[in-house]
């Protein structure tokens, strides 16, 4: 089996029986702010996209690049269409010129032809990725592929049930705003930093011991910001909160775990697996420590022969014949009234500060979820608050985008402020802005919401419930207590025992008692 490295989460497999190419990602995402880091624009897409299979986990945008999708990927490859509650992925690449599709059912197992073995396991709720995220498993003569991207399942338990996995690949590094656009004091961001950083590294080892692949490839990430006002986001300042290391910086830290058996695929690197999988074989376009030696050089360099196309992109964001407010209204105030869960989840009040062009003026518009609707912001107190160019939301308004978090939020071109703990309804509301959308996610937490979970585990002299209230994790796996805190490592959510209260966000308690 060859892995060729073709950027980010992207990849291609190749077996006698047949190749996928794997969320291939080149234009820039998330206007314009993330770029494929190390560059991949160069490869020979062509080539690469001429494949019998193509597998796009979900339809973020830095796994999802429609462009690069309708141009060079063959229209002959069959999709492999991962298990999701809406149709909106297949729709988008129908659009694009797909005609294939092999519907796969998450967890199953699919033998295609020549015996080649595919399963893609499917992760559905609001929270995952663009509601939906899924890992694509790979079995050819004997040889096991794991590509987990940046998918958080609970568990790699139903991997495990196939056979051992000879290479896995997945997402350390960060993919979040936090917390670099909160305003808060330096000395804050960077603490808050340092332990998202951390719980990153924390989750990925856990996933390796899980697995315990002979060989593991750190993918689907770091973006590069290539922007001058995003510029600082880039892990090449010595700022230990920076939450976007790189694949150089997870060697590192995997070798302080003892990890050894790190692969690092620069695009265009190619990994033969033979021997059953156990010995794998890599040659790279350039060496892998003279290129991350080199990394501010070949960060500028890309800058500058990016720049233009970013600045024709800024170019078309603005849309000053669109009444903001009035279409704000025509589409949210709908769908605050049919919302149930998630508005009583936000509680309250959300404000959006839009600057005008010139930075002289601010229009403050509040969504106001107890009232059900959009309107001027009236000097009332807020939870939370956002601050932006006026003109990406008249682009957002304009393209008529349904999903906010994966286009403004991911962006990282705005600050936030809030009082109070994450509240994660705001951001399921603002990722669900269509009909379609809000029906699951409503459907999603109304059963979330009746589910108990009776099983208990033991930490010490606590009895804890076994599933984490945020996103049912095995605490049994994923749970550390320090003191009277819980920690679940898969998200970060932490709860204080004695109350059961969460520490992290809002609702969410956890059932604990001690022993006496």
């Amino acid at each position: 089996m060859r892995i060729t490295g073709t950027g980010h989460a992207s990849m291609r497999i190749d077996t006698a029986a047949g190749s996928i190419l794997c969320d291939p990602w080149v234009n820039p995402a998330y206007f314009a702010s993330w770029f494929p880091f190390p560059d991949n624009s160069l490869l020979d897409w062509e080539t690469l996209g001429d494949v019998d299979y193509l597998y796009v986990s979900h339809l973020h945008r830095d796994h999802f690049d429609a462009e690069h999708l309708k141009r060079f990927i063959s229209k002959k490859a069959t999709v492999l269409l991962p298990e999701y509650p809406t149709s909106q992925l297949e729709d988008e690449l129908r659009d694009l010129g797909f005609t294939s599709f092999l519907r796969t059912k998450s967890d199953e197992v699919h033998e295609l032809d020549g015996g080649l073995k595919v399963m893609i396991q499917a992760l559905i709720s609001p929270t995952d990725g663009p509601i939906g995220d899924s890992s694509l498993w790979v079995e050819y003569d004997g040889i096991r592929v794991l590509n987990q991207n940046d998918a958080r399942p609970a568990d790699l338990t139903r991997f495990n049930e196939l056979g051992h996995v000879h290479a896995h690949m997945l997402q350390f590094s960060g993919a979040i705003w936090y917390p670099m656009v909160y305003e808060l004091p330096e000395n804050a961001k960077t603490a808050f930093g340092k332990q998202k950083r951390d719980r990153q590294f924390d989750r990925t080892w856990r996933y390796i011991d899980d697995l315990k692949a002979d060989h593991v490839f750190p993918i689907a990430g770091p973006p590069c910001f290539l922007d001058d006002e995003l510029w600082q986001f880039n892990d090449i300042h010595g700022d230990e909160g920076n939450i976007f290391p790189d694949q150089s910086v997870f060697l590192s830290e995997y070798a302080k775990v003892g990890g050894t058996n790190g692969i690092v695929l620069l695009p265009g690197s190619v990994t033969e697996l033979t021997d059953g999988g156990a010995t794998a074989t890599t040659e790279h376009p350039v060496p892998v420590e003279e290129f991350f030696a080199n990394k501010v050089a070949h960060l500028e360099e890309m800058r500058e022969r990016k720049r233009p196309a970013l600045e024709a992109e800024k170019a078309s964001w603005r849309h000053p014949e669109i009444d903001v407010l009035g279409e704000l209204k025509k589409r949210i105030e709908p769908l605050l009234e049919e919302s149930i869960y998630l508005a009583k989840g936000v509680g309250g009040p959300v404000r959006f500060d839009l600057v005008s062009y010139d930075g002289g003026e601010i229009e403050s518009i509040v969504v106001d979820f107890p009232g059900k609707q959009v309107r001027p912001y009236a000097d009332e107190k807020v939870r939370y608050r956002f601050k932006m160019q006026r003109e990406l939301i008249e682009h957002l308004i304009f393209i008529d985008e349904g999903d906010w978090v994966n286009s403004l939020f991911l962006s990282c071109r705005f600050s936030a402020a809030r009082i109070g703990q994450y509240n994660e309804f705001v951001y399921a509301f603002f990722k669900c802005l269509s009909e379609e959308r809000l029906q699951y996610a409503e459907g999603w937490y109304d059963e979330h919401e009746k589910s108990v979970d009776a099983e208990d585990i033991q930490f010490g002299d606590w009895t804890v419930q076994r599933r984490c209230p945020h996103l049912k994790a095995d605490l049994s796996r994923f749970g550390i207590v320090e003191g009277n805190v819980l920690t679940c490592q898969l998200h970060g959510w932490k709860f204080d025992l004695p109350s059961g209260r969460c520490l992290t966000g809002v609702g969410h308690k956890i059932r604990a008692s001690k022993s006496s």
